[in-house]
């Protein structure tokens, strides 16, 4: 009986993504936007500030991510031990990021501490002294981290990836040597800070359990700064990939080399970008998709491969990635081409649209499974100047998508003969 009921498949269910909430703007006395999701029954806070003061503003290499990790090492005020002690104190957590095109600071709350918390969050926001014996600590470790960066394959091919794509001079694809890191002074991020870490330049995401005076409390200690942009770059003028389109990254002593083929591509502002966030998923986006049957499953030829499409402000990119050993590099790529070729002539069957429409609107209710997450959601369309609307797209795009659109796509967007073929090992 057992056995019996082991081989019957479950049902397959169509997933509706339901309502999905907008969040309620308001702008404190600065003009400074403040996002509101509220959601939950804890009485725990999310505060996300964000600076458009991502790496694409670096004018020197390593400005932008050395200037938001030394936030928290001393500010006007406190040594960087006691700001810790004091946001452990407090029970808050605390997280910086800086990454392409956007940098900031979250930190989770229990509302009834939340006006210390922004208090803090003041002082470690817009008050920064960048002390030389922190940096110089910070510094040594980066550069041992880059070291380690440097060993592995994977690294050294995404890294060369984006320096193919984007082009060596631009930010988006420039790669980072150990002299940059000894480069970076005291000065050059006061100065870096004092062009990007503005009002001007910033927005907040607050979700949770929203407290009752958390606008209040926002706008009295963030409504009343101000600043004016003194910096302006055009970074556009020079984002261009490189001519060649095939890199062989030599790494002696490595066990497997390690794949990355792809290129430039639109992002999520481009109305053909749902589309391809489907076409992604059947290609390599999923445990199930195509690439992994063939790769991992047909041939044996390595433990995971995926694809994975990805926006940024000025560009988006799409990329193939797995790691082989090097006896079966060309192999694998040959058969990565093949899978393309076939998206690009050959109807999806049905039964394999289904399993592919079933994944991703699972994945996108979990999306939108607790404020925090709303959050993330949010932020991820606003940083391209869209709302929620964006996914109600998506999610019609999955329904409706048909095999005709996706040869078009796929013909359209990966064109092997504009891919990018990167090999380290």
């Amino acid at each position: 009986m057992m056995n019996r009921l082991q081989r019957i498949q479950p049902q397959l269910l169509t997933i509706e993504t339901g309502l999905i909430p907008e969040p309620r703007v308001f702008f404190l006395r600065n003009k400074i936007p403040v996002y509101i999701i509220e959601a939950g029954t804890e009485e725990i806070t999310r505060i996300e500030f964000i600076f458009r003061a991502g790496q694409i503003k670096d004018y020197m290499p390593l400005l932008s991510s050395a200037t938001n990790m030394m936030l928290t090492e001393g500010s006007q005020n406190y040594t960087s031990e006691e700001l810790n002690k004091k946001f452990d104190y407090y029970g808050a957590f605390i997280n910086l990021s800086s990454e392409k095109d956007c940098a900031g600071f979250t930190v989770y709350c229990l509302n009834k501490h939340i006006k210390k918390i922004l208090e803090l969050s003041r002082e470690v926001l817009f008050h920064p002294v960048f002390p030389l014996k922190e940096l110089n600590r910070l510094t040594n470790k980066r550069i041992e981290w880059h070291r380690l960066h440097r060993e592995r394959v994977r690294n050294l091919a995404m890294d060369r990836f984006f320096e193919s794509v984007f082009g060596k001079h631009h930010p988006y694809g420039r790669q980072i040597v150990e002299s940059d890191f000894e480069a970076v002074t005291p000065g050059l991020l006061m100065d870096f800070h004092a062009k990007y870490y503005t009002p001007e330049n910033m927005a907040v995401i607050v979700s949770g359990k929203i407290h009752e005076k958390t606008l209040e409390l926002l706008d009295f200690y963030f409504g009343d700064l101000s600043g004016k942009r003194t910096y302006i770059e055009d970074i556009k003028s020079y984002l261009q990939g490189e001519k060649s389109r095939k890199k062989r990254v030599k790494k002696p002593g490595a066990v497997q080399s390690a794949i990355r083929i792809g290129s430039a591509t639109i992002n999520k502002r481009h109305p053909d970008y749902t589309g391809l966030k489907v076409l992604n998923v059947l290609l390599g986006g999923y445990f199930g998709s195509r690439l992994m049957k063939n790769i991992r499953e047909e041939k044996g030829y390595t433990y995971g491969i995926y694809s994975s499409l990805s926006s940024l402000d000025l560009s988006g990119f799409n990329v193939i990635f797995t790691e082989v050993s090097s006896r079966n590099s060309q192999k694998t790529v040959s058969e990565i081409y093949k899978e393309i070729k076939l998206l690009q002539t050959k109807p999806v069957e049905k039964d394999e649209l289904t399993v592919v429409r079933n994944y991703m609107g699972g994945h996108m209710v979990r999306m939108f499974d607790g404020p925090f997450a709303l959050a993330e959601s949010f932020k991820a369309v606003w940083e391209f100047g869209l709302d929620m609307s964006y996914y109600y797209r998506l999610a019609d795009k999955i329904k409706t998508i048909d095999p005709d659109e996706i040869i078009e796509l796929a013909g359209t967007y990966y064109n092997i003969d504009e891919l990018y073929e990167i090999i380290a090992g």
